[in-house]
């Protein structure tokens, strides 16, 4: 899948917020345009906002984009782990903040919502290069204020590309890396022609052959702005494009492959053999299997086990001063994508094709090798609007959004073994539509001196049709949703001091997968209550920050093991669980060739009645177990960031980012059994920028990443069942690169 927008990197600066270093240096030099990112400023926190956040600017952003996904560049901020597929960032890869996946994570491009509309995710790779195109970035932690789109669950982030240059630009930026990595970036911009008028252009290019064997990555994007800026208007025309061709490695490596338990190992694969869709089923997989190196192996071995999709996004945003303290904004879009993942199947029965196998003589086959694409094809489309007052001590927001998804599922069998099929027979079709709605007030107001207050109130609406599923026959599925989400906040601001506290719900959808429960057991909307206690410090030597916070959910839903009426795995709604923790960030600059930073989450995220349920071999059926307070799945209790940079001459930056993500659990079961173990991750990047006689710049940045060739896992999953009498546990891990490098050259004129 895919998308891309682009970059202004300037080196170097210490700003946290682009708005306001590109706004500040605008004003001055054309005091008389309309700068003002108005659908920005609708659903960010500001820093009176008695909200958890966090704001990347262009400098930080552009020393972080060396070719990896958006998930790397924010490795370093508080309480974020990411993981890869394919082992180095390139590629599928995620992100989860406070133990939340990237399904309970709001994303918005300029204000538009970005999470695909039915599992609620985000496909990072589909933005290949996006950073190159990203002017700021706001990620606030826990619910935050509220936003369009999905509902944020546990943190929200916003992306702006809508900053205004007013000066031309070419630049002209590559990477290269371990593991055959490469990004090749060509971005320029007209500066402000003629009073009115920019447009700012960008082509990229990233490929890798990926840490994981055949992981590869053919990745491509363009950008394309175009606005008009007067006085009191401004309008801008975004055309996001970009493709993907990524290589499958999603299953992820057997631990007894992992850890070379041969004998484990052996007796895995005698078990699994001819169980339908087993994992180690595959042609020639034995010798890949038993014969590949164990970090390294992936279970795909078919030459075009690939996933192909092309998205393209069109923006359109209209803002307006009104008066001097009222202003507009307007924004329609469209997200056209389409595409499909290509796989090989090793003895599918036809009857889960609708298929009658062929007939020889007496006997009829009823499995056969097949070869199969899933497609999608989909038009996300709607607009976002906002009203924004600001006079003397109050600032009013009038927003929201609305948003209409509509997608076609369908699968064709393009080749199999036995025959009896036909060329590119379609085994099932099933179209899907969500209408999204939402509209949210939002109320600061300065009391006295010091104290600021914050109302936000958001009503939400979805509907969702969804006409059958992949495989089967269902009837249609249409729910109605309504939710109301409040918010309030009080804080503190006195100098360099904020102190803060504030209260914000969230409600939020199952995604397309979990109706698939079967209409006797639907799943109903999770809800979380965020209470967030935040104290901070700022000034020009030093900064610390402390946040605590409670986030209790109801009907979260969660993966049990539970075969469903229609014979799949699916989450289900439990009653309660909670995450529990604070957060400790600070840095400090003493001297002018020194500076340290760093990040501290300690939490406790559990449920409190968790019910697994576990496959019979023997007995068929399931057996359920019942545990107590136990650990939520993939969250751990550490997490921590800390980089040391050291200035030894002003051309010369060498740092010394590290990263620490404690144990965790691959399910809610808290069995030692099945965990990840904590993992250091050493990295140092040296960034080189010479004094030249132009007026451009040259820097070379050059990353060494897990310094120490620590092998870890990032994520994983499980799969229990009974057989022979015993309990067998199967565990599939990520394991992620060891020592590797990647070498920049940025060029600017």
């Amino acid at each position: 899948m895919f998308l891309a927008l682009q970059a202004l990197c300037q080196f170097p600066s210490n700003k946290d917020s682009l708005n306001k270093q590109v706004n500040d240096s605008i004003r001055i030099k054309n005091p008389g345009l309309f700068l003002d990112p108005v659908e920005i400023t609708a659903i960010r926190a500001n820093d009176k906002s008695p909200f958890t956040k966090v704001n990347l600017g262009v400098a930080q952003i552009a020393k972080l984009n060396n070719g990896q996904d958006l998930p790397y560049i924010l490795d370093q901020t508080p309480s974020v782990v990411v993981n890869s597929d394919a082992g180095n960032g390139i590629g599928y890869t995620g992100i989860s903040i406070r133990g939340t996946d990237a399904s309970r994570i709001n994303m918005t491009l300029n204000g538009i919502p970005y999470n695909d509309a039915e599992s609620q995710s985000i496909y990072f790779v589909d933005l290949p290069d996006f950073a190159s195109s990203t002017n700021s970035i706001q990620i606030q932690r826990g619910v935050g204020t509220s936003s369009n789109g999905a509902g944020a669950f546990g943190a929200s982030m916003n992306f702006s590309t809508n900053a205004f240059l007013p000066n031309p630009y070419v630049e002209f930026n590559n990477s290269f890396g371990s593991f055959n990595s490469w990004k090749n970036t060509l971005k320029a911009g007209t500066g402000l022609i003629d009073g009115h008028f920019t447009v700012d252009m960008r082509l990229s290019r990233i490929s890798s052959d990926g840490f994981i064997d055949r992981a590869t990555s053919d990745l491509k994007s363009a950008y394309f702005s175009a606005a008009y800026i007067s006085k009191k208007t401004s309008l801008r025309f975004n055309i996001i494009m970009g493709s993907e061709k990524t290589y499958q490695a999603w299953n992820g490596v057997p631990a007894a492959k992992l850890y070379g338990d041969s004998a484990v190992l052996e007796q895995e694969y005698l078990d699994n053999s001819g169980y339908p869709g087993a994992l180690y089923n595959s042609p020639g997989d034995s010798a890949n299997l038993f014969n590949s190196k164990r970090r390294t192996y992936n279970y795909f071995t078919y030459s075009n086990q690939t996933d192909n999709y092309i998205q393209n996004h069109y923006q359109l945003f209209f803002n307006q001063e009104i008066s001097s303290s009222l202003h507009a904004n307007l924004a329609a879009f469209l997200t056209r994508g389409y595409g499909y993942y290509e796989e090989y199947i090793y003895q599918g029965f036809y009857s889960d094709y609708g298929i009658t196998g062929p007939v020889y003589g007496n006997d009829t086959i009823t499995s056969t090798n097949l070869i199969r694409q899933r497609w999608l094809s989909n038009y996300f489309y709607g607009g976002i609007y906002s009203l924004q007052y600001q006079k003397k001590n109050t600032d009013l927001v009038l927003g929201g959004g609305w948003t209409e998804y509509d997608g076609q599922h369908y699968g064709n069998i393009i080749w199999a073994q036995e025959g009896g099929i036909q060329p590119d027979y379609e085994y099932y079709n099933n179209p899907a539509k969500k209408t999204d709605f939402n509209v949210y007030m939002k109320w600061q107001e300065q009391l006295g001196k010091w104290f600021t207050s914050f109302v936000d109130l958001q009503y939400r609406h979805v509907y969702y049709r969804i006409n059958g599923f992949d495989n089967t026959d269902s009837d249609t599925i249409i729910n109605n949703y309504n939710f109301f989400n409040p918010k309030a906040g009080l804080s503190y601001n006195r100098g360099p001091l904020q102190a803060y506290f504030s209260f914000a719900r969230a409600t939020h959808e199952p995604n397309h997968d979990d109706f698939q429960t079967g209409l006797n057991q639907q799943p109903v909307p999770e809800t979380v209550n965020d209470f967030e206690l935040g104290l901070n410090k700022k000034t020009v030597v030093y900064n610390w920050g402390i946040t605590a916070y409670y986030m209790l959910y109801k009907n979260q839903l969660v993966l049990t093991g539970k075969i469903n009426d229609v014979g799949e795995y699916t989450r289900t709604n439990t009653p309660q669980s909670w995450r529990l923790g604070v957060e400790l960030q600070g840095g400090i600059k003493p001297v002018s060739w020194f500076q340290a930073s760093g990040n501290l989450t300690l939490s406790q995220n559990k449920i409190s009645d968790y019910t697994a349920y576990v496959d019979d071999y023997d007995n068929g059926g399931q057996v359920s177990t019942t545990y107590k307070k136990t650990d939520i799945a993939l969250s751990p209790n550490i997490i921590a960031a800390a980089t040391i940079s050291f200035y030894p001459v002003s051309a010369l930056e060498i740092s010394l980012p590290a990263k620490f993500v404690g144990s965790e659990y691959l399910d809610n079961s808290e069995s030692e059994q099945k965990k990840i173990s904590d993992y250091y991750l050493q990295q140092v990047r040296i960034i080189y920028t010479p004094k030249i006689r132009t007026t451009g710049e040259v820097n070379f940045i050059f990353y060494l990443n897990n310094v120490f060739n620590k092998k870890y896992e990032a994520t994983g999953y499980t799969y229990g069942y009974y057989s022979g009498g015993a309990l067998v546990n199967e565990n599939f891990l990520f394991p992620q690169a060891g020592t590797n490098f990647i070498f920049s050259v940025n060029i600017k004129i």
